[in-house]
């Protein structure tokens, strides 16, 4: 797959996701034929900025946008109330209006926390996301979430706004960090285990990161569109989530993101052979082929017990009274949503 291909999500309101390479030099010829000339807000980090905000500045004002940018800490630790009013304050001092664009150009944590900030500046102004990570290409860049952190745990406080474009240029996860890379992974191992699709890609080790990239959109994409608030089956996205989550507030967000979540699916594989979910073959034969993405990650990086991840877990958004909606494996491609009591989240996974 060597061209530019196009998902369209029907949610609330219609856009496009362009999955293809070398798309952020060509930036300012999509947006031409989109909007309307206007001022472009561009929400970055540190590190992104040095590596990205050059190109993308030059290609938008060389077809008639002019360029404001807002630079702040990379990681999740800056994903928080502070950022997000400096970032509105910005918008606001550069008089940005509804006729304005907002760009996150970044990972997740750009992403989220642009998201929120242009859903709620002037009750909302239209944003794009140009994720540059694969993690956030695959997953926080599509459907709409945008969020930030309580000192509680992750995307406490937040709104669902769908982006009017999405702009995914694969090109950009070559110059990844081998670390930042394998973060994306441990989601897309999520999707490996939700649509057959992404698992049969993934069984040959020399697959196409672009058609990856392409495959967990378009499943997102199908969730996104029968499920735009959470209401049922987009619950599934959190497979491997509850436990994740969980991790990543024990180690006070210094154990990555994909990690976590690879670690979750770890516990979820082994829950679901351990009740007798899939058999020792089923089981044997999926780690095997996570492994062509997730060789990286093991349960050895979690230093904490299955008892306080679980505690800790039952404080997760999706708990609702007594009850916490977990996603079981019972095979590829076949997730389910189920409510469990919080005093026997343990006993999913003893």
């Amino acid at each position: 797959m060597n061209s530019t291909k196009t998902i369209t999500v029907n949610a609330s309101k219609s856009y496009d996701i362009l999955v293809g390479k070398n798309l952020i030099t060509d930036l300012g010829e999509i947006f031409i034929k989109r909007f309307d000339k206007c001022k472009v807000a561009i929400i970055t980090d540190d590190i992104v900025d040095k590596l990205y905000s050059a190109v993308v500045e030059r290609t938008l004002l060389e077809k008639g946008f002019s360029v404001v940018k807002f630079v702040f800490n990379n990681g999740e630790k800056s994903k928080n109330f502070d950022t997000y009013s400096q970032i509105v304050n910005f918008l606001s001092e550069n008089e940005l209006t509804r006729t304005d664009l907002v760009v996150a150009l970044g990972g997740g944590v750009v992403g989220d926390i642009a998201g929120f900030s242009a859903s709620t500046y002037l009750r909302g102004v239209k944003y794009v996301q140009i994720p540059t990570t694969l993690l956030s290409q695959i997953d926080s860049s599509v459907g709409g979430k945008t969020a930030i952190d309580l000192e509680a745990g992750k995307n406490l406080v937040g709104a669902f706004c769908q982006p009017e474009l999405v702009v995914c240029d694969v090109q950009l996860l070559c110059s990844l960090d081998q670390k930042v890379l394998e973060d994306g992974f441990g989601e897309g191992a999520k999707y490996a285990l939700l649509d057959k699709k992404v698992f049969d890609l993934i069984k040959d080790k020399d697959f196409s990161m672009q058609e990856f990239v392409y495959l967990c959109i378009d499943y997102k994409r199908q969730i996104v569109e029968a499920d735009e608030f959470e209401k049922g089956n987009r619950k599934l996205l959190n497979l491997g989530h509850t436990i994740a989550h969980a991790i990543e507030k024990l180690s006070s967000f210094n154990l990555s993101h994909g990690k976590a979540v690879a670690i979750g699916l770890d516990f979820v594989l082994d829950s679901a052979f351990g009740k007798g979910r899939i058999t020792k073959e089923q089981y044997e034969q999926i780690k095997s082929v996570l492994l062509n993405i997730t060789k990286s990650v093991d349960k050895s990086l979690c230093p904490f017990s299955k008892k306080q991840i679980c505690e800790c877990a039952v404080f997760d958004k999706k708990r609702s009274g007594d009850y916490i909606s977990v996603v079981n494996f019972y095979g590829v491609g076949d997730c389910r949503i189920e409510k469990i009591k919080i005093d026997n989240l343990l006993g999913q996974f003893i």
